[in-house]
């Protein structure tokens, strides 16, 4: 394949580029909100027990999430497309708002990492990972995101594994955020009303797989 071939059928690779502005972005709030930031909490937080074993949904996000766009990327450019500009906009919006608002919890407990692998684990994310810029939560978000991708997709749409498996992936992520008191649910929250928004702006209003492109060529 030559190299006007290569570029004709995957162009559309510059889209991760957005990795570029991302990455420093967020790694410079996490260097320097370290203190002065806004807790976030609601009474639900002080419900929700800690449990170590969301660890593997919290980190299976990152192959929940780059296996989408992978597999869009080379399956369907237009869904590609909309999955990034969903994604890109969100994560942009989130560190719009950390920027502007720095915030962060204060609720992580004292994890053991000798009781078991899951908690140390944790001990490793928490060491990794302030419990700064959490609000609005892009491991939520981003779930959510691929969700609406995979249901949205002519073809997986028509898969009950894959869309039934994805909905439970989802939850299963978006759960682990409060279980690991990683996120306040009132970040998460804020992720499903970002996501609600952004979506009508990509996909239009139907969740239902090409009703809307039915819907135009019957008007037309």
């Amino acid at each position: 394949m030559d190299m006007k071939t290569l570029i004709k059928k995957y162009g559309h690779v510059w889209l991760l580029g957005y990795a570029f502005i991302y990455l420093p972005w967020f790694m410079y709030l996490e260097k320097n909100v370290t203190d002065n930031y806004h807790i976030m909490h609601v009474a639900l937080d002080d419900l929700i027990p800690f449990n170590e074993y969301f660890i593997i949904p919290y980190f299976f996000w990152f192959i929940y999430v780059a296996g989408a766009v992978g597999y869009f990327f080379f399956a369907d450019k237009k869904d590609y497309y909309r999955i990034c500009t969903m994604l890109f906009t969100g994560m942009t919006i989130s560190l719009l708002i950390c920027s502007v608002f720095p915030n962060g919890t204060d609720f992580r407990p004292v994890v053991d990492p000798e009781k078991n692998v899951f908690s140390k684990m944790v001990s490793m994310l928490y060491s990794a990972d302030t419990c700064t810029n959490v609000f609005p939560s892009i491991h939520v978000y981003n779930a959510i995101c691929v969700h609406l991708a995979v249901i949205k997709n002519r073809k997986l749409s028509k898969l009950p594994i894959i869309k039934y498996g994805s909905l439970i992936i989802m939850v299963s992520i978006c759960l682990a955020t409060v279980f690991l008191k990683q996120h306040s649910a009132f970040d998460g929250l804020g992720s499903i009303l970002m996501a609600y928004i952004m979506y009508h702006f990509v996909y239009g209003e139907s969740l239902e797989p090409g009703r809307n492109e039915v819907s135009q060529k019957a008007i037309g």
